[in-house]
């Protein structure tokens, strides 16, 4: 494979897995981390099956409790191995494996969702698992459209790198006990959102009709709206070299959206990450929310059953629904491992009917182990049993994102976060936001391409 490192017409940017990729080789191949692990480019070794493996959870806080549940259960299944637990916000995760990829401390098995996966896989960072899933009871056990979205992140060649632990969907949430005393219909429709938005807002009572994304992770939220309102079913034109974020009917939804802020959102929203977000509708007079599945949980420790409910995102133009997709999340085992057989021991535990089942139930997320998406759970949790249907009963169309670009995350985040504020606070336009967006797509798609090539 090609690599080339090159200076984007835009701000410099360097393209992340080049800049990753050559810290590494400067790196030598063995070298070791505090925990007994290496870097990216160390082989690592089998191990003899027992001792001690360290797991990083890439949602640390809000999975730490079920993580703890999972790995008890499985030390007492596996008394030789113990599982050292590490949680790492969400929001720090990549930066951490960045820094152990480049310095060494990298651990056995690590939280690796698709959004993530190619930039670890172009490091040579992730072990391959196709042939350790071929060879346990998990073979064919496991959802098979999310088994081949993580094939597509890692990268042009058909590899597993993650065994996926769960599927998340967006979901918008909104106060059936508010809509019902305004007289309002159920926001299924944009049009619906936008009128519920607008009638559910008194700002001198400090009610709102709706919460928007301005900090930490709003690309995804903003790519969610634009779709779902444009109608435009692909990420990319029919020649797959350019994107469609900056097609006209995106740019007009865009404004549209953002429109909202300040107008039927509070301000504090410029700033709100997901906690902050989910927090300030768990405990105020806010109408709507969007986030996904993950929140189901504290929505009802906040609200109860009876005051909410979480219903896919709304229909668009001619009654179809768009969505962006949402990264399946996984389990990976970091190539540097030097107890791979523990290390997959683990994860192929973690994702066996009971385990998986009880981890999702907590995350209120769509099982990856077949069996567990069957438990009585599921149907009684609602925005998962929708969820799922949604996306089995042909009623929507997922416009796939490019989570195979190594630069994916840097462009979604680093890039164009703070660009999206000032889109939100009128300092840039949403024309100029998007085709800023649309050059660094179309710059890293050809290098990929040629890389591929």
């Amino acid at each position: 494979m090609k690599i080339s490192i090159h200076r984007s017409s835009r701000g410099g940017r360097r393209s992340a897995a080049a800049v990753a990729l050559s810290a590494v080789l400067a790196l030598t191949a063995t070298a070791c981390g505090d925990d007994g692990s290496g870097s990216a480019g160390d082989k690592g070794a089998d191990g003899s099956g027992k001792g001690e493996i360290v797991f990083w959870d890439n949602n640390g806080g809000i999975r730490t409790e079920v993580w703890k549940k999972i790995i008890a259960d499985f030390e007492k299944a596996n008394p030789d191995i113990d599982v050292k637990y590490v949680g790492i916000a969400a929001t720090e995760y990549q930066s951490k494996v960045d820094t152990a990829l480049q310095g060494g401390g990298l651990p056995d098995v690590g939280g690796v969702g698709a959004a993530m996966l190619a930039g670890f896989a172009a490091q040579n960072a992730l072990e391959p698992l196709d042939d350790r899933l071929g060879k346990s009871s998990l073979n064919g056990k496991l959802n098979e459209d999310m088994v081949k979205s993580l094939k597509a992140a890692g990268g042009r060649d058909d590899t597993l790198y993650s065994i996926p632990t769960s599927a998340n969907n967006g979901v918008l949430y909104y106060r059936t006990d508010l809509f019902e005393q305004a007289g309002l219909d159920e926001p299924t429709t944009w049009d619906n959102f936008y009128e519920a938005a607008d009638k559910l807002t008194d700002k001198g009572k400090n009610e709102f009709g709706y919460t928007i994304r301005g900090g930490a992770g709003s690309i995804a939220q903003a790519l969610d709206a634009m779709y779902g309102q444009s109608g435009i079913t692909s990420f990319w034109d029919s020649g797959n070299e350019k994107t469609t974020v900056n097609d006209p009917k995106n740019v007009a939804a865009l404004e549209k959206y953002v429109g909202l802020f300040k107008k039927v959102t509070p301000a504090a929203d410029l700033n709100n990450d997901f906690t902050k977000m989910v927090a300030q509708w768990d405990s105020g007079t806010i109408g709507m929310l969007n986030h996904n599945l993950g929140s189901y949980q504290d929505h009802v420790k906040a609200l109860g059953v009876d005051k909410f409910r979480g219903i896919p995102q709304p229909v668009g133009p001619g009654g179809k629904r768009v969505q962006v997709s949402n990264p399946v999340d996984g389990l990976g085992m970091f190539k540097s491992s030097k107890n791979k057989d523990a290390a997959w021991k683990f994860i192929d535990f973690a994702t066996s009917k009971a385990e998986n089942s009880m981890f999702n139930e907590a995350a209120g997320q769509v099982p990856s182990n077949n069996d567990a998406a069957k438990d009585a759970w599921v149907s009684k949790a609602e925005p998962t049993k929708l969820a799922a249907e949604a996306l089995s009963d042909g009623s929507t169309t997922i416009v796939q994102l490019p989570y195979y670009l190594p630069d994916w995350n840097t462009i979604s985040k680093t890039d164009n976060e703070p660009a999206f504020q000032k889109v939100m606070n009128g300092s840039m336009s949403a024309k100029d936001f998007l085709d800023t967006l649309a050059d660094q797509l179309n710059e890293a798609q050809t290098e990929w391409n040629e890389q591929k090539g």
